[in-house]
């Protein structure tokens, strides 16, 4: 058998269909967030507006002095798993942390937000006798494949449809193990869950909530705990899963909840268990991020501003982006090759990158670019990129919305 013609050919379907995945070659200036140099190209510096370090914390001093702190005190790495000598005192100090923001009795860390999603719901699925996971339409490819590893009973309930969900709940075994999995903000077409309603379904029914609130921790809430903490329903919630990868600026993902429910993942998640740790150094970066952004609200309020301020400006100039509740806007194209062409000119001819988003990510027929502002997005970088998708959508003869 040919391999590599195989790899091939299947390469070319993906290119032909607009959908094959090119990777930006950055790097981020240090301090000049949201700029980066494009070494993939000759454009030189660039101006990325796709980017989910939210709130621009991956540059902040207090999250780099604590982050050279640790690396002068600790080297580069962990050394092991957290079993084989690779806990830290940062990562008990993290754990500690993330327990406070989001009001649990405790926490346990992972590399990341996609692991933390695999490693727990494959581990409740797996273990909790006769589960039944009720999992949301749209969640995340990390939960879908959690759930698939857990090889128990699954429902998949139509979208942020709580009757929907009630019916699913209705039709479970007697007795058995019924977790109900879903997002908060969903990072695609940036809606926002019901969650109150879901809380009081699943209560309702005896089962268990597991949030992912990935898109919404440091954004959301008076101390960033996220849309949970916002509403004020985090105490109702049974496990709130997060990561340190977007508004906290650093790498990594968390559960929190009870100190039993923690300690029954530690003890039983193999993506826990055979994992190196996270860096001591990223772990202190992470805490302090965490630690700032539960006392200062100015990022918050600075982002809100800017978010607002570019929809504003879209609608001005016809630019057709998705209606929603939060700090995700995205521009729609609905044509992958479009949206491919789009994204190289707008690199190319005025320095601005913004990530195509494609098939399997979205459906076909709602290609996006979404693009995420920054409060450290200035006046002139939105009057920039409205200027520059103007500009395109005329030359590409895309349609405007009407006002």
């Amino acid at each position: 058998m040919d391999f590599e013609a195989i790899f091939r050919a299947q390469l070319d379907a993906l290119r032909a269909e607009g959908n094959y995945r090119i990777f930006a070659n950055l790097a981020r200036r240090c301090g000049a967030f949201p700029r980066a140099v494009d070494h993939g190209g000759d454009r030189g510096e660039i101006t990325v507006w796709c980017s989910n370090d939210y709130l621009g914390m991956g540059q902040h001093p207090k999250v780099l002095a604590a982050m050279h702190a640790a690396l002068d005190e600790c080297g580069a790495g962990a050394g092991g798993t957290r079993n084989i000598s690779g806990t830290n005192r940062y990562h008990v100090a993290l754990e500690a942390e993330l327990a406070d923001l989001h009001g649990k009795e405790a926490a346990l860390l992972f590399t990341s937000g996609y692991v933390s999603n695999w490693a727990t719901l494959s581990t409740l699925g797996s273990r909790l006798p006769d589960a039944v996971i009720l999992s949301d339409a749209l969640n995340h490819a990390s939960m879908i494949e959690g759930i698939r590893h857990a090889r128990c009973a699954k429902k998949i309930w139509r979208h942020n449809d709580v009757e929907d969900l009630d019916r699913n709940l209705s039709e479970c075994p007697p007795g058995s193990a019924k977790i109900v999995a879903f997002e908060s903000v969903y990072s695609m077409d940036g809606d926002i869950a019901p969650i109150a309603e879901i809380v009081e379904v699943a209560e309702r029914h005896g089962a268990m909530t597991y949030l992912d609130e990935v898109h919404a921790v440091g954004m959301y809430g008076p101390r960033g705990g996220g849309v949970a903490e916002a509403l004020g329903l985090s105490d109702r919630i049974t496990i709130i899963e997060g990561t340190l990868g977007k508004a906290f600026g650093v790498i990594g993902g968390y559960i929190t909840g009870s100190a039993a429910l923690c300690d029954f993942i530690r003890s039983f998640a193999s993506g826990f268990i055979f994992t190196t740790a996270l860096p001591p150094h990223v772990a202190a970066g992470a805490l302090a991020s965490v630690r700032h952004l539960k006392t200062s609200s100015a990022e918050r309020e600075a982002h809100r501003a800017r978010v607002a301020q570019l929809r504003a400006r879209l609608d001005a100039l016809g630019i057709p982006h998705l209606r929603n509740p939060s700090h995700i806007i995205p521009v729609m194209i609905k044509d992958p090759v479009k949206c491919r062409q789009i994204s190289d000119m707008l690199l190319r001819d005025w320095g601005i990158y913004v990530q195509p988003i494609n098939y399997p990510t979205v459906a076909k027929g709602t290609e996006r670019l979404r693009i995420t502002p920054t409060p450290l997005h200035s006046d002139a970088d939105i009057e920039h990129l409205v200027g520059a998708l103007s500009s395109l959508w005329s030359r590409c003869a895309l349609s405007r919305a009407v006002a």
